[in-house]
């Protein structure tokens, strides 16, 4: 039978009331490695606004003679024409405001700092919608401003080996990386799978990748199935993009604003509003952010690429 004696013991409620207890910091779930603006090359502005003077494009820049003894021949002349409007990219502004109270940071700051704690929240909050907008926006965003020259299809629905060759020879000079939502990057793992040429890894800014051709394929919930960050079912529709990165290069380039007041990082800025009669103290955290595509053929698009196609295997 058994023993119902109560133990002559201190208890775990009344014990608890004496532990200490260990604490996280506040966890946000919706947070990602944010891999694009990891890995983008940015170039910081003192004016808000970037210029992209392209050369009008020919076969060649220049005639030229090509002779042992250029004194029998005459030297063309010419020289080399720019674009007379050339495209200016005006940086945007992400904002939230933050209130805290100031009696609660008073007397509940430690171990954490409230405020820091919010405003740590608020700026990773903003630094994942600048990600989406160099990726979504419609007037600066990558998937709208690739050239229709540089969009393909993919030949049968899934993304497969071929597919990625041919976005290849779109963005073949010196490509950076490939940027596909996590489906999509499975979806053309299962395709490699399948034609028995596994795609090698490799690790790049203390993340691993599948790498193909040497080109990483780097994964984002920023380049949505079907409309969304996670979609609920196997299948659906989305893009991949292939960048070429770096001013040198003539590739992508994400831009910012320098000099901000109260700027805590790249392009973001975080200042005191002020404190209500109400003990309220309020933030604004202001971010401002672009993308530029240098090139035409620094940014190449697979799309309506399927991510529901799963096979069996004996």
């Amino acid at each position: 039978m058994a023993d119902n004696t109560p133990l002559n013991a201190l208890g775990r409620q009344a014990a608890y009331q004496l532990a200490d207890i260990t604490k996280t910091r506040p966890q946000f779930g919706a947070l990602t490695p944010r891999w694009l603006t990891r890995l983008l090359e940015f170039k910081g502005l003192s004016a808000g606004i970037y210029r992209v003077n392209r050369v009008v494009e020919g076969d060649t820049p220049l005639d030229a003679l090509c002779s042992q003894d250029p004194g029998k021949q005459k030297i063309p002349q010419g020289y080399v024409e720019y674009q007379h409007k050339p495209r200016e990219y005006e940086l945007s502004s992400l904002a939230t405001i933050i209130n805290v109270d100031t009696n609660i940071t008073d007397v509940y700051s430690s171990p954490y700092d409230q405020t820091g704690e919010q405003l740590a929240l608020a700026v990773e909050s903003l630094r994942e919608r600048q990600e989406s907008q160099i990726i979504n926006n419609d007037e600066y965003g990558l998937l709208k401003n690739a050239a229709e020259s540089q969009r393909i299809k993919p030949r049968d629905g899934a993304p497969t080996p071929d597919d990625l060759d041919e976005l290849l020879t779109k963005v073949w000079k010196e490509p950076s990386f490939f940027l596909a939502h996590p489906k999509a990057v499975a979806a053309f793992g299962r395709e490699c799978t399948r034609r028995g040429v596994p795609p090698a890894t490799a690790n790049i800014a203390g993340g691993t990748f599948i790498v193909w051709r040497g080109v990483p394929l780097i994964p984002t919930d920023k380049l949505f199935v079907d409309g969304l960050k996670n979609p609920k079912g196997t299948g659906g529709k989305t893009n991949i993009l292939l960048v070429r990165t770096g001013e040198q290069k003539r590739g992508v380039v994400g831009l910012y604003q320098t000099g901000l007041p109260g700027e805590q990082n790249r392009g973001l800025a975080v200042r005191l509003r002020g404190v209500d009669d109400k003990g309220i103290a309020s933030y604004l955290l202001s971010l401002y952010c672009s993308v530029a595509v240098l090139a035409d053929d620094a940014l190449g698009v697979l799309e309506d690429v399927e991510v529901g196609e799963y096979y069996e295997y004996k």
